[in-house]
C-alpha cells in the first residue's frame, strides 16, 4: 500500500465519525425540507424490504440444521440495515433465521449508530436478544459483529448474562483491544480538548480507545467466558482496528483466523470484510456450523 493511503485512510475514518455526530442531523433536515420524507422513515422503509427478503422475520422458525437463530450486530457509525445487504441474505438462502440489531443510538443522529456508551449498548443487544428467542422459541442465539458490534457482545456475554443465551460470537475485524486508527488516536494528547470533546459528543468513540476504562473493564480476568465458542476473522489490511493482531482473542474455545491465510489474494480492508467479501462470508458460516464446515480458500469468493 502506497504511504499516502496509509496516512489517508484513518485521517478519513477520524473525520467521519466527527462528522457523524453534526452533519445527518442537518442532512435529515435537509431531506425533509425537499422530499418530505425523514431519515427514520428511510429506516422504515428499508426494514421492511429486509423482512420482505426473509431476514428480520419474526416469523421464522429455527430448523433442526440450524437451530440457533443469528443475531447480526453492526459497527460503529452503522446500522441494522446498510451493514448487513450482502450477509444477511447470504445466511438466509442457508437456512438461518436471521436478524439484525440497532445500538448506540445519539439523540438527532439517524442512520450513524454505535455512538452511545458500549455497556449501555451491550444492555439493549441483551433486550433485543430476548426479543427474538421468544419469538423463535430457540433456547439460544449465535451472533456475528463487525467491528464494535464484534467486540461489544463479549461486554453483555461477561457482565449481563449473555452468556447463558449464546451459543457463538463471530467477529469480523472486532476492536478486541481498541482501535488505534492506524495509529491517529496516538496523535490527541497533541490536541488539548480534542479527547474531552470526543468522550462527551461520542462516548461509544472513546469507549474503543486503548486504555479506556471500558476496555480496561472488558478485558479484565480474561478475554472469554466459559461455553460461548469465538472466532475472529482479521485482514491484514486493517486500517481502523489497528493493529489487527489486537483483534485476536485468548483463551478457551477461540479461532483466530487472517483471511489472508485462508486466501492471499482478499485485500479486504475493515469495511469490505462485513460488507461484501464472501471469503469472510464463508468463515462465517463456518464459525456458525463447525460441524459441516468446509475449507475456505479464494474460490469461496464465487461460492
Amino acid at each position: 500500500m502506497l504511504p499516502w493511503k496509509r496516512v489517508f485512510r484513518p485521517l478519513a475514518a477520524l473525520l467521519l465519525a466527527a462528522a457523524a455526530v453534526t452533519v445527518p442531523a442537518v442532512s435529515a433536515a435537509h431531506a425533509e425540507s425537499a422530499t418530505g420524507t425523514t431519515a427514520e422513515t428511510t429506516v422504515e422503509t428499508a426494514a421492511v424490504t429486509a423482512s420482505a427478503s426473509g431476514w428480520n422475520d419474526y416469523r421464522c422458525k429455527p430448523s433442526a440444521a440450524h437451530p440457533r437463530p443469528v443475531v447480526l450486530v453492526h459497527g460503529t457509525l452503522g446500522n441494522s440495515v446498510d451493514n448487513w445487504l450482502a450477509l444477511a441474505p447470504y445466511l438466509t438462502v442457508r437456512g438461518y433465521c436471521v436478524f439484525s440489531v440497532d445500538y448506540g443510538q445519539l439523540p438527532g443522529v439517524p442512520l450513524f449508530h454505535g455512538l452511545g456508551p458500549i455497556d449501555a449498548s451491550a444492555g439493549q443487544l441483551s433486550v433485543f436478544v430476548d426479543k427474538v428467542l421468544a419469538a423463535t422459541g430457540a433456547a439460544e442465539v449465535d451472533l456475528v459483529g463487525h467491528s464494535q458490534g464484534g467486540m461489544m457482545p463479549r461486554y453483555y456475554l461477561k457482565f449481563l448474562g449473555g452468556a447463558a443465551k449464546v451459543g457463538a460470537l463471530v467477529g469480523l475485524a472486532p476492536d478486541n483491544h481498541g482501535a488505534t486508527l492506524g495509529g491517529l488516536t496516538n496523535l490527541l494528547p497533541y490536541f488539548p480538548g480534542a479527547e474531552d470533546l470526543i468522550t462527551a459528543a461520542t462516548p461509544g468513540l472513546a469507549d474503543q480507545m486503548p486504555g479506556s476504562a471500558f476496555l480496561a473493564k472488558l478485558n479484565a480476568g480474561g478475554d472469554t467466558v466459559p461455553g460461548v465458542r469465538y472466532t475472529v476473522i482479521a485482514t491484514q489490511y486493517d486500517e481502523v482496528a489497528t493493529p489487527w493482531r489486537s483483534q485476536y482473542l485468548s483463551g478457551s474455545g477461540v479461532r483466530n483466523v487472517l483471511l489472508q491465510d485462508l486466501c492471499p489474494l482478499d485485500l479486504s480492508e475493515h469495511v469490505a470484510i462485513a460488507l461484501f467479501d464472501r471469503i469472510a462470508f464463508h468463515e462465517v458460516a463456518n464459525a456458525l456450523d463447525p460441524a459441516h464446515a468446509t475449507a475456505t480458500t479464494c474460490a469461496s469468493a464465487l461460492s
